[in-house]
């Protein structure tokens, strides 16, 4: 299985196509989907690593989630960055200042179609926590955000 895991992470970027000004929903998961940001002060870095990103103005954050073992971002590509080189920097500054291998090699995007409800999937990234059980109201949950709500 571990075999599989490695050749579908590297099996992500192929056909992937940045563009500027796009919006992309994008999932990456903790290797072996270790529950690191359980841990207060790792998920508060890594939203420091979103908006690291944000400030750079390489990306627009418009709803998160940092989940035990995932994060989910809705965010504007900005810039000449890649998509890619993006993640990447958030990834890579997260595990820097964990001290730690942290992250799953690739990740999942979505490039949202301009028909999409925003909203709706800010909600539906939000929601994780209350799907998955870990809180029965959206507001206990400390590691969430988004623009509309």
């Amino acid at each position: 299985m571990d075999s599989y895991r490695r050749w579908r992470g590297c099996d992500l970027r192929k056909g992937r196509f940045s563009e500027g000004g796009r919006i992309y929903l994008v999932t990456t998961v903790t290797k072996l989907r270790r529950p690191v940001f359980a841990e207060f002060q790792a998920a508060r870095s890594l939203v420091r690593a979103l908006r690291q990103e944000q400030r750079a103005g390489r990306a627009g954050t418009l709803a998160y989630v940092v989940m035990p073992d995932h994060l989910h971002w809705l965010m504007e590509l900005r810039g000449k960055a890649s998509l890619s080189q993006v993640v990447g920097a958030v990834k890579s500054v997260s595990a820097h200042r964990l001290d730690r291998a942290l992250w799953q090699r690739g990740f999942h995007d979505h490039a949202l179609r301009r028909e999409e409800d925003l909203p709706a999937v800010a909600r539906y990234v939000v929601a994780n926590p209350l799907r998955k059980g870990l809180v029965t109201r959206i507001g206990e949950y400390p590691h969430w955000d988004a623009i509309w709500l």
